[in-house]
């Protein structure tokens, strides 16, 4: 009896040594579990309050490294531009910047320019990265894409020393002809040879600061606040009388033709311009006894019907390096025929600014040798003002205003001849 009351005793004393063993074991565990690691270090809720909804708002990429180099938090943006990946940051400079501001606690900034990722060009993109603490442990990186902003900036920059160019010719020759008409007083045909020269410049000079105005114009203003629905035909009548002296001067045809009675809705001045830009190129540019045609028509298009405006010379034609330029600034395909005619380079991107501030575009057809064809499309009237304003601006992509066809665009007969 004593012997199995004893055993009983043992069980007894087992079982409360167990259920002991198994509670602390269980508030062990239950601690542990509580304690933070090194993972949920790297999850939101070490952010300091608030910054979380700061960085969402942000227009900057967002970054927040911790005390081991480890992404905390990183924005959509910073993924974008390939600064993450992996859960690292992959910009060296900046993680050395990181790692000096964890040091120090000053705040650092710094432009680099980075491989752009999915390309095959050796583009770069410009970036601006400051570096600041962001707590004890933290550190924040906010990067701001430059890339934009600086080719904005050379593209005004270029253009600015494009014009002081343009300016400096035919001012400089203005100022020779002065003087060498003062030293020739006594030799009356000299005089008058120099007085030519100096109207001629003169009239270069008046050309190049009224195209200057009309581009700033058509860049600035909104073509819409003085629209109207434009006949066709009287653009087409008023850009042939504009070129009718050089014309009969190399006694070339212009022959009008195509659909009547057409109509687009924008500024009647500034649709002008471009049309009679267009015919006056193809003037200047052709050979003598020869034809331009101007050809009017309304195609089918997605967005609904577009009227085409086809300007067609046999002039030199242009090359294909030069078709992907011609629309740019000052860009010349001749510059010596340039200055024989008096061309300013301003022409073309006038009538690129124009077609796109309309909801249209510009292209060309052309072969060396075979002349070129030059079509303005633009947006019947009624539908004007629905594509204008959906366009990009032309501005930011100076260097690809217009575009090319791989085919002629074949113009319409002209039945009417204009002496």
């Amino acid at each position: 009896m004593d012997v199995n009351a004893a055993v009983a005793a043992a069980a007894a004393i087992a079982g409360v040594l167990t259920g002991v063993i198994a509670m602390l074991a269980f508030r062990w565990s239950e601690r542990d579990q509580k304690r933070p690691t090194r993972t949920s270090l790297h999850t939101d809720p070490v952010l300091p309050p608030g910054v979380d909804t700061v960085l969402s708002v942000l227009r900057s990429s967002a970054v927040v490294l911790d005390e081991a180099d480890a992404v905390v938090k990183a924005s959509s943006a910073a993924y974008a531009l390939g600064l993450v990946r992996g859960g690292k940051l992959a910009v060296e400079p900046m993680l050395q910047m990181a790692r000096d501001t964890r040091r120090d606690g000053e705040i650092r900034q710094v432009e680099l320019d980075l491989p752009r990722r999915g390309t095959g060009r050796g583009e770069a993109l410009a970036v601006s990265a400051r570096v600041a603490p962001l707590g004890s442990r933290l550190v924040l990186l906010l990067v701001e894409d430059l890339t934009e902003a600086r080719r904005i900036e050379a593209v005004r920059r270029d253009f600015v020393a494009n014009v002081s160019h343009e300016l400096k010719t035919p001012v400089g020759a203005l100022s020779l002809l002065s003087e060498a008409v003062m030293d020739a007083s006594d030799d009356p045909e000299a005089v008058q040879r120099f007085a030519g020269r100096m109207q001629i410049e003169a009239t270069r000079l008046t050309n190049l600061v009224q195209e200057l105005i009309d581009l700033s114009r058509v860049q600035n203003d909104d073509p819409l606040e003085d629209a109207e629905p434009v006949r066709v035909d009287e653009l087409v009548a008023e850009a042939v009388d504009r070129c009718r002296h050089q014309a009969g001067t190399k006694q070339i045809t212009m022959a009008a033709g195509g659909t009547a009675d057409l109509r687009v809705w924008g500024n009647r001045g500034q649709l002008a311009a471009a049309l009679g830009n267009l015919v006056e190129n193809a003037v200047n540019y052709s050979p003598a006894r020869t034809r331009v045609g101007i050809a009017a028509r309304r195609v089918s298009a997605p967005g609904g019907d577009m009227i085409e405006l086809a300007v067609t010379d046999q002039g030199i034609g242009i090359s294909d390096k030069d078709k992907d330029r011609i629309f740019e600034r000052f860009y010349r395909v001749d510059p010596a025929r340039s200055r024989a005619t008096g061309g300013t380079g301003l022409g073309l991107a006038i009538v690129k600014h124009v077609a796109a501030s309309h909801g249209g575009e510009v292209t060309v057809w052309s072969a060396e040798g075979q002349g070129s064809t030059f079509t303005l499309r633009l947006p019947e009237a009624g539908l004007a003002r629905d594509r204008a304003g959906q366009h990009p601006d032309p501005d930011l992509d100076d260097e690809a205003g217009g575009s090319t066809e791989s085919s002629p665009y074949e113009p319409l007969p002209a039945p009417e001849v204009l002496p």
